[in-house]
């Protein structure tokens, strides 16, 4: 800051002997002394609270980044598990719809085998057995 040497001092000691004199000159350099300590020890105090403020706001970048690229990680995991679990939940939903159908007619299951066998899927035979005529009347066992 200063480029005070020893001769600055000096001359500046004669000085303050000359205007003060010998009694007050001492109480004069403890007070000029302790006004110095106190700037020095504030300026330090506002060095230490704008480097903290520094560092702080250093570490909420790298926390933001941080968080944005774990936001990221997770988003993207979960693309790729939807993508897995679509096609599965959409044969889920084709089979649910095929089970929640109401029984269908000989002729409809018919068409549905010829469908699926033009789609190459294996075609299962009809294994319901067909509804006997049950006479009214006939005691049940």
């Amino acid at each position: 800051m200063f480029d005070i040497g020893f001769l600055e001092l000096l001359l500046l000691g004669v000085v303050g002997l000359l205007v003060l004199g010998p009694e007050r000159l001492p109480k004069a350099a403890r007070t000029l002394g302790l006004w110095i300590g106190k700037i020095k020890r504030t300026v330090s105090g506002m060095q230490r609270e704008i480097s903290a403020q520094l560092e702080a706001e250093e570490l909420r970048q790298k926390l933001d980044e941080q968080q944005k690229k774990l936001d990221d990680s997770v988003n993207q995991v979960k693309r790729g598990v939807e993508g897995i679990a679509e096609p599965e939940r959409g044969s889920r939903d084709a089979d649910s719809r095929r089970q929640d159908a109401p029984a269908a007619t000989p002729e409809q299951r018919l068409d549905d085998a010829l469908s699926r066998a033009r789609e190459g899927a294996d075609i299962q035979p009809d294994t319901t057995p067909e509804p006997s005529p049950v006479d009214k009347d006939a005691p049940e066992r």
